[in-house]
């Protein structure tokens, strides 16, 4: 168990899962470590329902979620929160940064951006700047009839803000390079806030102490940390654990069809006796632990 060093404030995680999927082992995974770092440190543990993509959340899959964590014995301390009531603060926190003028519209489509020449980057393809410079009467004119994202200006961000670092538990204190993904999307077409917007406000709304996720969001962190600081809002520890993955080497998800803990429950499985098991780590027949990589740094 990680050590915290004496007089560290109050530790308060969360588990967020999204429902557009099933949950599996992999999430079983992630929450028994923020449930594990929680209760270790004499903390709170937190669930929050990531429920704002409007194209891919189904509503049924709210209850199997909550009697997924439920049966996996991982018990939460108050309210569930649901991003789709928190909508009028992600609009709080955009127009906070249109005030400063740190982001602009963009009616750029996904075969436009590759047609620019847009380079992979560490959150898809970054973005070449098209709608970067577009006069004002033009954005006002096209906003009007287009559908349109909310992109930061992340020179002009990074310049506001200077250097800029965070912590990881494991990792240790990180250099925030934000500028490796470029403007990124921070409200999309589909969507009232993307995962990078919605989650940075959601951790300071809740006073999340430790984010505690897989490494594959490791990344993700540095332009967390950028939002953080151009919002005004305080910066957790981190600590990015291990993934579960398959005998292919790929991580555990929803689109790879990963066995659902819902079928588990079904067949009458032990939810208490899975966890207890992925405490010791032994992991079922067929599923490994990839340790963690900390890139993006």
């Amino acid at each position: 168990m990680l050590v915290l060093p004496a007089g560290h404030p109050p530790v308060r995680t969360r588990f967020a899962p999204s429902p557009n999927g099933a949950l599996h082992l992999g999430h079983a995974w992630a929450a028994l470590w923020a449930h594990d770092f929680a209760r270790n440190h004499g903390g709170t543990f937190l669930l929050r329902i990531e429920d704002i993509d409007g194209t891919r959340v189904r509503a049924d899959l709210v209850a199997a979620i909550l009697d997924d964590v439920r049966w996996l014995g991982l018990d939460w301390d108050g309210d569930v929160l649901f991003q789709s009531a928190r909508l009028q603060a992600y609009a709080a926190a955009l127009a906070t940064l249109q005030a400063r003028d740190l982001v602009y519209p963009c009616f750029c489509t996904r075969s436009q951006i590759v047609a620019a020449g847009a380079m992979p980057g560490h959150d898809g393809l970054v973005y070449p700047g098209t709608c970067r410079a577009l006069p004002l009467a033009q954005r006002a004119r096209r906003m009007a009839f287009e559908a349109h994202c909310w992109r930061i200006d992340m020179g002009k961000a990074m310049a506001l803000v200077g250097p800029l670092t965070w912590h990881d538990l494991a990792a240790g204190t990180q250099v925030a390079r934000p500028e490796l993904f470029g403007d990124v999307v921070l409200v999309r077409k589909d969507a009232p806030a993307s995962y990078h917007l919605a989650v940075t406000v959601d951790d300071a709304h809740q006073a999340i102490s430790h984010v505690v996720r897989g490494a594959d969001l490791f990344a993700a962190t540095h332009v967390q940390r950028l939002l953080q600081a151009l919002l005004g809002l305080p910066t957790p520890d981190y600590l990015h654990h291990g993934l579960l993955i398959g005998a292919d080497g790929r991580k555990l998800a929803k689109r790879e069809a990963a066995p659902a803990l819902a079928a588990l429950r079904a067949r009458g499985e032990d939810g208490a006796g899975l966890i207890e098991a992925l405490r010791k780590n032994r992991l079922p027949s067929g599923i490994l632990l990839a340790e963690p990589s900390y890139t993006g740094s």
